[in-house]
């Protein structure tokens, strides 16, 4: 039985903290690790057995704790605390009712030991309201666990959801303008793609902006699908794709369904992608490393 956690902390710039963070996470479970500087925001693809899976997520939660304070912190990414988002996905022999239990035992855990208040998301959510990222993000709700925030590590929201392919693809202009309007275009709360979510964001360091995305079902609207429709309505604005970013992995098979296009990726590499195998496979030949 295996599942995967993505915990997203929000620190993306100073290496020794994000490297304190991964280190509380065992090399055998520590699949990949992201982190953007505009952003300011790093990513961890935790895979294993559960229990496993859910004590490093909590050490890497804790250390978070310990080493960000919100209070100083800036970057483009939304975000509710120093651990934003700590979501657990059903792989190999896993169901989500078993990551919703894993989701609800580490955000009592994060209550409890940590005194973080804690919203849950997606299958796990305990309030309607609460089931979409973006609600809880937007809204002033009262936490699931605690009141309030924490004062210097704000809140954290923990979930149970399906495989999601988290990716980024840059403009070559400085006006977010343009990204945001491809954004509301494209995502399927504004009438665009079915299941991507989309947010124009402005990269100050690299003097570009972006379109961030979350495509929570690949099959039905594929990368290529995503990709084609972005340039176009870049092109109309008369503007080019300057490249693509993966933050965390992706399934090979979503990569096949891109076909012959030039996706312009920026970071695409071996370790990012999941075998045709399956993330089972992925994994022990990474325990095996």
């Amino acid at each position: 039985m295996i599942v995967e956690c993505v915990p997203n902390f929000s620190e993306g710039r100073n290496v020794a903290v994000v490297d304190r963070i991964a280190a509380a996470v065992p090399a055998g479970l520590l699949l990949n690790r992201t982190s953007d500087l505009d952003h300011n925001r790093s990513v961890l693809t935790i895979v294993g057995p559960p229990d496993a899976v859910a004590t490093a997520a909590f050490e890497a939660v804790r250390i978070a704790v310990e080493c960000i304070d919100l209070r100083s912190h800036t970057g483009v990414h939304p975000r509710l605390g120093v651990a934003d988002v700590v979501p657990f996905v059903p792989l190999s022999g896993a169901t989500m009712e078993q990551c919703v239990g894993l989701a609800h035992d580490t955000g009592h855990r994060i209550w409890r030991e940590l005194a973080v208040p804690v919203f849950f998301y997606e299958s796990a959510a305990l309030r309607s309201e609460c089931a979409r990222l973006e609600n809880v993000r937007r809204t002033e709700l009262d936490p699931d666990l605690g009141t309030g925030r924490h004062p210097t590590a704000g809140a954290c929201v923990v979930g149970a959801r399906k495989f999601l392919i988290a990716w980024n693809i840059n403009l070559s202009t400085r006006d977010v303008g343009i990204a945001r309007r491809i954004a509301h275009a494209i995502r399927e709360s504004s009438g665009g793609l079915p299941a991507v979510k989309a947010l124009g964001l402005n990269l100050e360091e690299q003097g570009l902006v972006q379109v961030s995305m979350n495509l929570v079902d690949f099959e039905r609207t594929p990368m290529g699908v995503v990709f084609d429709m972005v340039q176009s309505l870049a092109h109309e604005a008369g503007v080019e794709i300057a490249g693509t970013e993966l933050i965390g992995m992706l399934p090979q098979s979503a990569l096949d369904g891109c076909g012959s296009r030039d996706m312009k990726w920026l970071n695409l590499g071996s370790d990012s992608v999941i075998g045709t195998g399956g993330i089972a496979k992925h994994f022990r030949a990474n325990m095996l490393s």
